[in-house]
């Protein structure tokens, strides 16, 4: 069965054709929901204080999603990493995290960093590349790390991108260590990169085929399930709110296709869910039920 809106998330797994998809958590994050949310309205968590958990806060855990097919493994995002306590943004707190577990849970899954072949990210995020390098090297020594060409041009440059990691810690490995990719292209097996900028300058989602289904990482081109609803509800990260309307338009498209399944990392336990239209014509997240193998790894302090 799907877990709670307001929960960290279980390790959950789904198979389709063949195809096994595995959130592989990291930890746990809960967001300061004025902070993080600030144009979602107030009456939105008062009408639904399912969205938030004891403290009033919107969970949303870390880790990476893992696609394993014909004994071949490809890992979309790393996690946060091992970090825990508030979360600053300009000295100021906008959430709260409990990290570090992904290489513990990607072992009780049965593999070794070395057994990812690609690690393809979604885009350049602190909690989405906690675990790509570590002292310098690459935590996943075998995996291509796969960078849509538009999320890397501004760190080439040098610019500073909101959200984005310390540059000795993830940039300056990254750049002697990553493959640049486009839209549209496939990626690995059956993997497809749809660039849908705006939450970052080239933020990716991938489309996995499994068999006559698809299931659509979406990143972070939303971190709630009711900005599928309120595409216009935006995200503190976001860096260009036209494109994330647009990359909401796009990955919304994808996801009413017939047979897709949508993976969103940050829908407390509801990662894996359908796109369906509600009796007022508007769209909702129905969570699609996924086997819980192994309890959320780490959990916040009350």
């Amino acid at each position: 069965m799907a877990g709670a809106l307001n929960e960290q998330s279980a390790v959950r797994v789904l198979e389709i054709a063949g195809v096994r998809f595995t959130y592989v958590v990291d930890g746990a994050m809960a967001m300061v929901r004025k902070a993080f949310f600030g144009g979602v309205p107030a009456a939105y968590w008062t009408e639904h204080p399912e969205a938030l958990d004891a403290q009033g806060r919107v969970a949303m855990s870390a880790g990476g999603l893992l696609v394993e097919r014909e004994g071949r493994v490809l890992l979309v995002d790393a996690g946060l990493g091992d970090v825990r306590g508030p979360v600053l943004v300009a000295g100021e707190t906008v959430g709260y995290c409990n990290s570090g577990a992904l290489p513990e849970t990607l072992a009780a899954l049965g593999h070794r960093p070395e057994d990812v072949e690609a690690v393809a990210f979604t885009h350049i995020h602190v909690d989405h590349t906690g675990w790509a390098f570590s002292g310098g090297r690459k935590f996943f020594p075998s995996a291509a790390y796969l960078v849509a060409r538009a999320e890397w041009a501004p760190h080439e440059r040098g610019e500073l991108i909101p959200g984005a990691p310390a540059r000795a810690d993830v940039i300056e490995p990254l750049a002697a260590s990553h493959r640049l990719i486009a839209d549209g292209e496939e990626v690995f097996p059956g993997v497809r990169a749809l660039v849908t900028p705006g939450h970052s300058p080239g933020h990716t989602s991938y489309l996995v085929e499994a068999g006559a289904q698809r299931v659509l990482a979406v990143g972070d081109v939303f971190h709630l399930p009711a900005q599928i609803t309120h595409p216009d509800w935006p995200s503190r990260p976001d860096v260009d709110a036209a494109g994330v309307l647009a990359a909401r338009r796009r990955v919304v498209a994808e996801l009413e296709q017939p047979g897709t399944i949508g993976f969103a990392f940050h829908f407390g336990d509801q990662a894996f869910g359908r796109v369906v239209r509600g009796a007022d014509g508007l769209r909702y997240w129905q969570p699609v039920e996924a086997e819980a193998v192994l309890p959320a790894p780490r959990l916040l302090a009350d």
